[in-house]
Formats: C-alpha cells, sequence, structure tokens
C-alpha cells in the first residue's frame, strides 16, 4: 500500500484563529502486518481502565475504555517476564516522523518536551466511548502540543467510535480507515463517540514543548 498525506483546515467562529482547527492526517501510514504485529506487542502489557482528569477519574459516564501504555525505552513487567521497550522503537520514530511533518505543515510549534509512551486503546461495545475532552490540562499535560491517533481496527469490524474534532458549530468525523494516522493541535475538542457494535483498537501519542508561539 502507498501511504498518502492530505492535510485539512475547517473555519473557526473566529477568523483570526483559522489554523487553530486545521488538522493532518495520512491514510495507508501502516501495512495490515505491521498493524498486527503492533496488537500483538500491546497484548504482552497489562491493561488498565482509561481515566480522566488531573485526579485520575475512571467515570465511565464521561469515559470508558481499556488502555495499555507502550514505552519506547521504559521496562515494564508481566509477571516474571520483563520487556525492555525495544519492540516499539521503530513504532516511535514513524510516528514521530509524521508528527514532524504537520507541525511543519501547519502549526511549527516548538516540540522540545519529547513525548509521552503510546497508548493502546480499546473501546468495546457496550458503552465504549470518550466524551468532549481537550488533551491539555494540568501537570506535564500543560506542555501537550500535538496529539496523534491511529486507526488499528478495519471500519467493517465495529460500529460508531467515530472520532470527532470540534469544528465551531458542528463536529467532524475525521478519517477512520484502518491504518490511518490523524494528527491535530492538543487543544483541539476532540471525542470518540459510542462504539454500538464490534471493537475499535487505536493508539494515542502526545509531543509536548514550551509555550505557544
Amino acid at each position: 500500500m502507498k501511504m498518502e498525506k492530505q492535510n485539512i483546515w475547517v473555519d473557526c467562529v473566529d477568523e483570526d484563529h483559522v489554523n487553530m482547527a486545521e488538522y493532518y492526517y495520512f491514510t495507508n501510514a501502516f501495512t495490515d502486518e505491521e498493524i498486527k504485529l503492533i496488537q500483538e506487542e500491546a497484548m504482552k502489557v497489562p491493561p488498565t481502565v482509561g481515566k480522566t482528569g488531573k485526579d485520575g477519574s475512571t467515570s465511565e459516564v464521561f469515559r470508558k475504555s481499556e488502555i495499555r501504555w507502550l514505552n519506547g525505552n521504559a521496562p515494564y513487567t508481566d509477571g516474571d517476564r520483563v520487556f525492555t521497550g525495544d519492540d516499539f522503537v521503530w513504532l516511535y520514530e514513524r510516528l514521530w516522523g509524521m508528527i514532524d511533518e504537520a507541525n511543519r505543515n501547519l502549526w511549527n510549534f516548538n516540540l522540545s518536551h519529547g513525548r509521552d509512551a503510546i497508548q493502546h486503546t480499546i473501546y468495546n461495545e457496550g458503552g465504549g466511548h470518550y466524551d468532549w475532552h481537550m488533551d491539555v490540562g494540568a501537570g506535564m499535560q500543560r506542555q501537550r502540543k500535538v496529539s496523534l491517533t491511529v486507526q488499528l481496527t478495519d471500519t467493517d469490524d465495529y460500529e460508531g467510535g467515530e472520532l470527532q474534532l470540534w469544528r465551531g458549530q458542528t463536529p467532524l468525523d475525521a478519517p477512520r480507515g484502518k491504518g490511518t494516522v490523524v494528527i491535530f493541535p492538543s487543544y483541539m475538542m476532540h471525542r470518540v463517540t459510542e462504539v454500538t457494535k464490534g471493537t475499535r483498537e487505536s493508539l494515542v501519542l502526545w509531543v509536548g514543548g514550551d509555550h505557544y508561539r
């Protein structure tokens, strides 16, 4: 498959800040074989419940998901097994290349604080969702500049689970094809709608930096 890229922008209510609504996406960024490898490695990591807010709320009213953290450099354990995280280095490098391109073309943020661990997220039918939110917040989340998500599930395998970006008056459905990467500013309001059938898997990564220019 050939990777294709697009940059999209939508008008904001405030015309002086139209660039704040821009996002960037790549289609066919990962092959089926690469996605299978990611999923297999992710399932080796102990799962946890998705949390929200500075207090780490696990309320399913706002968010219901299962997550795993894929760290590209720090070790983690699973029983008697210790993983170095080396299996995810290639993934970080691939994603960073796409983030760098999007940032150079759209925002020119000063991305100087590295990145968080990659989050592998599962939304199951029966309420899996994440309501409207921004990825910037208190503590270390204040440094987040760019958010990225990778679609790991074939669109025929689930219903609902739309990644929606807020565009002033109405939400915009982001591309959802398997292997698609969507990149947007971390201050952009977004949500994942309820999965009504099947299971939706994705990766999420945030990159931080200094004060906005």
